[in-house]
């Protein structure tokens, strides 16, 4: 050790009798810093062991703070290696367990390596000497510091007068660092910064750092709470008189006048329409608002309660235009497609010119994004006449954000429900909840089952909100909601609603809806409109087919402007080049300025196989976004008698393909294969793209086919597809997503696409469109299949089987 450092110690024997190796003490609420005595309780037992053997030897140990206070067993990586040495002056047991040690803190130190010890913390330790070398520096950094702890100890109420008296006696410089630092009001991590840095002056520094900033605060909650005080005794104040006026009222029998704004909410009490209950409600309150104080915060609620009162619809009804032609010729206007919704509203609209009025108007469009589920809502809406209000439910957890808060709560309000009345303004809106299968559910309650009453025509005349505490007609509402999966919505929900399902559109009807909604908008929007831009239909297939990938037609809009953004800046450069803008008034966009502007195709169209292979078979997928065709490739090589399935699949599916591997195995005579075709062979099946996520049970009957051909050694069609799930005893069960399904499979060039035959009457319902050019074959068994699937190897079969 440098003997010119020791000398400046008071005690050098003290440091010189410090071990290099102590017992480390780590200290969980408080950071220990040099020149003070502190007490410390200890109630661990690896710490009380420390505590002991320190006492029993040497008495120094080592103390620092744990990284996080909320680790029970804190391990090496827990404890900050800056810390302080201090020596044990006192340890007193106390009567619950806990040992209180008196230490007084020596010298900085740093841990350099920890020591195994299974009984206790135990580290080597280097002690830290920060010595200033620019004396004027320091001198400067002190005086900042004392300006800085007298401004501080008369700030803050929280530490005596007494202890900047105290600091002022000390006189060595890091005497004076270390003991404000132990009086500052900070966290252990804050603090511990202090003791992390190099030398003295960058202690002073981080310690006039974090004082000024702990001045400034306290100036400011101090300004806050004279502000604060002074308020309060002007409402005081206030308060007082008010209730000295009132008494003398009552005393006297006088009412006393009424302020101008209860006056005028008198009077639009007067004027409003509202059911006798709710009336009597409104005036029982008025009668309560009367006699409280203006500065009392019931009056507030009281009055927001009135104002809902009064500005909730309780009659006022818009009329219903029940033309059907005109309905018809609406829809159709903002619509290209949607047969069965359009028809749905007819029929209300025919009943409607019957009856006066009809209940259980709630109807649930299902599809996938982008299909104009939430527009179609806003174009009944427009047909009827009716206003049109949207709720999002994307997202919502908390019951009250459907029933409304109970007034008792600080800022409550009513739901969703009459927030959406009171913007419509009348008690017969069309009400559209959106994304009604992304509600959720947690410790606030479940929001699906406050909606049972919503959506239920015999309970919802009497909807009782929580916050108006009334009941209120839902009745003559038409609720319309929207859900992306069906299977996501609540049984009881699904019950109580209509579900019309909205398929994804072809590529010739998104050609149509281009035509007549998406190019005339965007055009209008990118100022193009008063140029002749034409688009021809090749160029709308190429964008739809290569550059957008979705059921609906959300993206291709974005294409869209993005090809009139590219068509206005081209169009700019043209007249600019010209000199005459009257001389370009027409534009051309085809498939090489689709290419052009858009760039490389972000999709290219899946295919299958180009020949027949053996163990690879075609299936059909269903997603969020439409359908897909399903690669199933199978494998089979040496080794145990096991299944590997890859490509990031679902738990279902693989069930699925130990089904047919199971029903392959027990049915072997009825597929030619021999008994114990799968002795000694392992079989890898793979579902390529695997970094998406796969699985349901309809790929069952397609991953049957895949194992049958590598087993049989048959190569599989290349243009037949199939789906279904399938049982042990053969059958294959129906599935749904048909219609996307055969979208899919038409889009892939597949001509054959096998099919259950339970789902046989779903293709009823499906467009002719989609199914024209697809040789669509029902079947009921497993085995039914391989006559379609493997039919150009018969001749080869019957070869073998005269062979053999």
């Amino acid at each position: 050790m440098d003997q010119k450092k020791i000398d400046i110690f008071e005690d050098a024997t003290v440091l010189e009798e410090i071990p290099k190796r102590l017992p480390a003490l780590p200290l969980r609420d408080t950071v220990i810093f040099p020149y003070m005595i502190f007490p410390v309780l200890v109630g661990r037992e690896q710490s009380i062991r420390a505590a002991n053997y320190a006492l029993d030897n040497s008495k120094y140990i080592f103390l620092s703070a744990q990284k996080k206070s909320s680790v029970e067993e804190p391990k090496a990586e827990d404890i900050y290696l800056d810390g302080t040495v201090a020596k044990i002056v006192q340890i007193l047991k106390l009567p619950n367990g806990l040992l209180k040690i008196l230490v007084d803190g020596i010298v900085q130190a740093r841990i350099t390596k920890f020591v195994e010890n299974d009984s206790f913390f135990e580290a080597e330790i280097e002690p830290v000497y920060n010595f200033p070398e620019d004396d004027k520096e320091l001198n400067a950094l002190v005086r900042q510091l004392n300006t800085q702890f007298k401004k501080y100890v008369k700030i803050n109420r929280n530490i005596p007068h007494e202890a900047f008296g105290a600091y002022e006696n000390i006189s060595e410089p890091d005497r004076k660092l270390f003991y404000v630092a132990a009086n500052i009001s900070q966290s252990i991590d804050t603090k511990q910064k202090i003791l992390q840095k190099s030398t003295l002056v960058e202690q002073y520094y981080e310690v006039i750092k974090i004082l000024s900033s702990e001045n400034d605060i306290l100036k400011i909650e101090k300004e806050i709470e004279a502000k604060v005080q002074e308020n309060i005794a002007k409402s005081q104040r206030k308060f007082i008189i008010n209730e000295q006026i009132r008494i003398l009222q009552d005393e006297l029998g006088e009412e006393g006048e009424v302020s101008p704004e209860l006056t005028k909410l008198q009077e639009r009490m007067k004027k409003a329409k509202m059911p006798k209950e709710v009336r009597e409600k409104a005036e029982e309150e008025f009668n309560k608002l009367k006699k409280t104080p203006s500065s009392s915060p019931e009056s507030t609620v009281i009055k927001n309660y009135l104002d809902w009162l009064l500005d909730v619809p309780w009659f006022k009804i818009t009329k219903d235009n029940l033309d059907i032609d005109y309905v018809k010729k609406i829809l159709d206007e903002d619509h290209y497609g949607l047969e069965k919704p359009k028809e749905r509203i007819v029929e209300h609209i025919a009943v409607l010119n019957l009856v006066k009025q009809m209940r259980g108007q709630i109807l649930c469009f299902v599809g996938p994004p982008g299909v104009g589920k939430t527009s179609l809502g806003k174009s009944i809406a427009r047909a009827l006449g009716r206003k049109f209000v949207r709720i999002s439910l994307g997202g919502v957890r908390d019951e009250a954000e459907i029933r409304g808060h109970r007034r008792t709560y600080i800022g409550s309000m009513p739901g969703k429900i009459i927030q959406s009345m009171k913007k419509a303004g009348t008690v017969n809106p069309v009400i559209l909840l959106d994304e009604i299968d992304k509600m959720s559910m947690d410790f606030r309650g479940d929001p699906s089952s406050a909606m049972l009453e919503v959506l239920d025509p015999e309970q919802n005349h009497t909807f009782n909100d929580h916050y108006l505490d009334v009941d209120y007609d839902l009745s003559n509402v038409m609720f319309i909601t929207t859900a992306n999966v069906r299977y996501n919505i609540p049984l009881p929900l699904q019950d109580r609603m209509e579900i019309i399902e909205l398929p994804g559109y072809l590529i010739d009807e998104k050609i149509e809806i281009a035509k007549r909604h998406i190019l005339p908008k965007q055009l209008n929007a990118h100022g193009l409109n008063k140029i002749k831009v034409t688009c021809s239909d090749e160029a709308l297939t190429t964008l739809i087919s290569l550059y957008t990938r979705e059921a609906g037609v959300r993206n291709l809009e974005r294409e869209v402007a993005s090809i009139c953004r590219k068509t206005a800046k081209e169009i700019v450069i043209k007249k600019r080049k010209r000199g005459n803008a009257s001389l370009l008034k027409t534009f051309k966009i085809d498939k090489e300025k689709v290419e052009k502007f858009l760039g490389v195709p972000r999709f290219r169209e899946k295919s299958t196989e180009k020949k027949p292979r053996v163990g690879s078979v075609t299936g059909l997928a269903w997603t969020s976004v439409g359908g897909e065709i399903l690669a199933v490739d199978a494998t089979i090589m040496a080794g145990s008698e096991k299944l590997t399935i890859t490509g990031q699949i679902g738990d279902v599916m693989k069930e699925s393909a130990l089904a047919a591997l199971s029903y392959l195995r027990s049915n072997y005579k009825d597929f030619g294969l021999p008994k114990n075709f799968q002795k000694g062979k392992e079989v890898h099946i793979h579902l390529p793209e695997g970094a998406i996520p796969k699985d349901g049970p309809s790929a069952g009957i397609t991953l049957a086919m895949a194992m049958y051909s590598a087993f049989a050694n048959r190569p599989a069609r290349n243009d037949a597809a199939m789906t279904g799930e399938i049982t042990l005893r053969g059958n294959v069960l129906p599935i749904g997503g048909l219609n996307e399904k055969l979208l899919a499979a038409k889009r892939s060039g597949i001509s054959t696409v096998l099919i259950p035959k339970e789902n046989e009457r779903d293709l009823t319902e499906i467009k002719s469109s989609v199914k024209e050019g697809l040789n669509i074959v029902p079947i009921e068994y497993i085995k039914d299949a391989v006559k379609y699937i493997f039919a150009q190897q018969r001749k080869r079969k019957t070869a073998a089987v005269k062979r053999k």
